[in-house]
């Protein structure tokens, strides 16, 4: 069977990871979190000083991106690959709050997306992969067979991001994050480089209303649909 490149955008909180790994497992694919590599690098810069409440030092930052090195190693335990940092297991840290403040910013910088960009090209170059993230079927994989661009209201997102939060054990407000979720996106869609937008060829998928199977079951057919077409 042909396998083919997934790209998966969309805003954040739409559930792209969840059914990215979903969608990997079924197929026998390659999963990669692009998010998470760059709330890695965020929370790099974190750790060193570099990014706070009120001020971002870019340039000590990208002086520093030959020193911040980001893997993948599959959890058999969990059923997924947790992110390293510089070997460090930086998994839990990477998805709090404090992180999602900063992770947009970052995001902003050209320098750190082309040093993601090409790694994260090189991990799909011989596809049978599945990505999700901001600019993948725009930027990373323009000539991806099936890019999907998943939406829903802030409202949702923020429900689901505070439920998710909250059963970790994070003490956070639902207001908080439904002001993290709106800045995120205010800051992802009118950024400079590579901002968040839909691919001409992509296929909407607003989850508002649908149950993580109703969307599993879409996307997976549409994943089919495709391979059969590219066989």
């Amino acid at each position: 069977m042909q396998n083919i490149t997934i790209a998966i955008d969309g805003f954040s909180s739409t559930g792209k990871s969840t059914v990215a790994k979903q969608l990997a497992k079924a197929l026998s694919y390659v999963y990669v979190d692009t998010g998470a590599m760059y709330r890695a690098v965020t929370l790099y810069a974190m750790q060193n000083n570099l990014i706070a409440q009120d001020c971002f030092d870019t340039e000590a930052l990208i002086n520093q991106l030959d020193d911040i090195n980001i893997s993948f190693k599959f959890n058999e335990t969990l059923g997924f690959a947790e992110v390293y940092l510089n070997s460090v297991n930086v998994e839990k840290q990477i998805r709090t709050l404090e992180v999602s403040k900063f992770v947009s910013q970052v995001a902003t910088v050209p320098e750190v997306r082309r040093q993601l960009v090409k790694q994260q090209q090189q991990m799909g170059k011989d596809k049978g992969v599945v990505m999700d993230g901001r600019d993948i079927g725009t930027v990373v994989f323009p000539d991806a067979e099936l890019k999907l661009f998943m939406t829903a209201s802030a409202n949702t997102r923020a429900l689901r991001r505070y439920e998710e939060l909250k059963e970790r054990g994070d003490d956070v407000s639902f207001e908080d994050v439904l002001k993290n979720v709106e800045t995120r996106d205010r800051i992802d869609s009118t950024r400079k480089d590579s901002p968040l937008t839909k691919a001409v060829d992509a296929i909407e998928i607003d989850n508002s209303n649908l149950t993580l199977d109703e969307q599993f079951e879409t996307i997976l057919q549409l994943a089919k649909q495709t391979i059969a077409k590219n066989a």
